[in-house]
């Protein structure tokens, strides 16, 4: 059975973690293939919410094996806290593995990740959640520091750490300023020596695992992390993460071969949010970003951080929908819109005196546009309880078409509530793939 994959469209915490848990049922694997500790998936199932960083959204079917791939960064304290966390309220977990071959995030990284975050660019923070996710990366294609997480139960961990951490405190001294505190070799290697044993029973080859499935024709949901614009090569450099976020990284992510997965589910808000810094075209700076922000309740799963938000950009996203190979929509949020008096799209941009309908690669120039939209009339409808699309008001349909119509992609999906029993399913092929049909 080919592969499908659920993908954000914009600058991330678009509720792509619902989305997978309401498909994973229906599937023998999840996958989660690039991205670390800073994304944050939320799943809301009853009265229990269960908030996700680095372990696959699907992880609460014990049918299904979830997997954590190769171009994840994984900071091991981390996923054993979401690991006890998830113990805690009954899950076992059993059904989790995680790449030998996963690029491990050490103290190092994260003193880096503040270092250089205090080093603003253009004037703005690039957004880093001081994870130490991009050092970890910076590392990981540099080489020499690298370490993987099956280097981590090798006998000779020790001594790697000792010659890294020498290297790194004499790397750092000069950055960090009179702020520095020399990193402990001993230290990190008896906490790290404690992950390791902890972990050792997740630890596979995960890239033979899945390409044995794609061989017995199982079937696998691949779960993107952050969001299509903050892609490192195609979203807006230099404010992005430091993975392949858009479709592009799927098969790099993964090991998975592109020939393999046959359908890719972009997820979109109805509005647009973005944290950190960087060019926000369509950003209400005023009373609709701020009743967005309340009534979406956009602050950040990972950081808690408030969101920037928006109107929804069409123009961005029809071109991270083309570069990720979307062939069908899920909007959610769309209980959020419902409450609002008028709802906008931002159909084209203007640039210096020109109308175009092309997302800029130039932060600056993206930074200089000034959005043209189209204004909807608001519908005042409350859709938390609708069960069915048919219960959606003429002018909300008339919304979900016209977004549709400018992306080129059929929205297929429609969320109106964070509860896994609150989203809509359009489309047949969907509902075969959640087991609806």
């Amino acid at each position: 059975m080919p592969g499908t994959c659920v993908i954000g469209l914009q600058w991330g915490d678009e509720a792509k973690g619902k989305l997978v848990d309401l498909l994973t049922p229906n599937f023998d694997i999840v996958c989660r293939y690039q991205g670390g500790s800073n994304a944050g998936h939320t799943v809301v199932t009853g009265d229990k919410v269960y908030k996700l960083h680095l372990i696959p959204s699907g992880i609460l079917n014990p049918d299904t094996m979830n997997i954590i791939a190769p171009g994840v960064v994984l900071n091991p304290g981390t996923i054993i806290q979401e690991l006890e966390g998830l113990h805690a309220k009954g899950i076992s977990a059993d059904n989790l593995m995680i790449s030998e071959r996963v690029h491990v995030v050490f103290p190092w990284h994260i003193a880096e990740d503040r270092a250089l975050n205090a080093k603003k660019v253009k004037g703005e923070s690039i957004g880093t959640t001081l994870r130490g996710i991009g050092p970890c990366y910076r590392d990981k294609v540099g080489r020499s520091f690298a370490i993987r997480l099956a280097d981590m139960l090798r006998h000779d961990f020790a001594d790697r750490v000792t010659s890294i951490v020498e290297a790194k405190n004499g790397m750092l001294a000069p950055i960090a300023g009179d702020e520095f505190e020399p990193l402990d070799a001993a230290a990190i290697i008896e906490e790290y020596c404690g992950y390791a044993e902890v972990l050792r029973p997740f630890v596979a080859d995960t890239t033979n695992y899945l390409l044995d499935a794609v061989d017995d024709s199982k079937s696998i949901l691949f779960e993107g992390a952050q969001g299509s614009l903050l892609d490192i090569d195609h979203g807006t450099f230099p404010f992005v993460t430091s993975s392949n976020s858009s479709g592009v990284g799927i098969s790099s992510g993964s090991g998975v071969p592109a020939r393999s997965i046959n359908k890719v589910i972009g997820v979109i808000k109805a509005y647009s949010t973005r944290v950190g810094g960087g060019p926000f075209p369509t950003e209400q700076e005023n009373e609709i970003g701020q009743q967005i922000r309340d009534l979406g309740n956009e602050y950040g799963t990972t950081t808690g951080r408030p969101r920037r938000c928006g109107w929804f950009d069409a123009v961005a996203v029809r071109y991270t929908a083309r570069l990720s190979g979307v062939s069908a929509l899920s909007l959610m949020m769309m209980d959020v819109v419902s409450m609002l008096p008028e709802v906008k799209i931002c159909v084209a941009y203007e640039l210096d005196g020109e109308t175009i309908t092309h997302f800029p690669s130039d932060a600056d120039d993206l930074r200089r546009v000034q959005p043209i939209y189209e204004t909807f009339e608001g519908w005042n409808t409350d859709l938390t309880q609708a069960t069915s699309y048919d219960e959606f008001p003429a002018a909300a349909k008339a919304y979900i078409d016209r977004v549709s119509e400018l992306i080129g992609v059929p929205v297929e999906v429609a969320s109106v509530g964070p509860d896994r029993a609150q989203t809509i399913v359009l489309a047949d092929s969907v509902k075969a793939l959640a087991g609806l049909t």
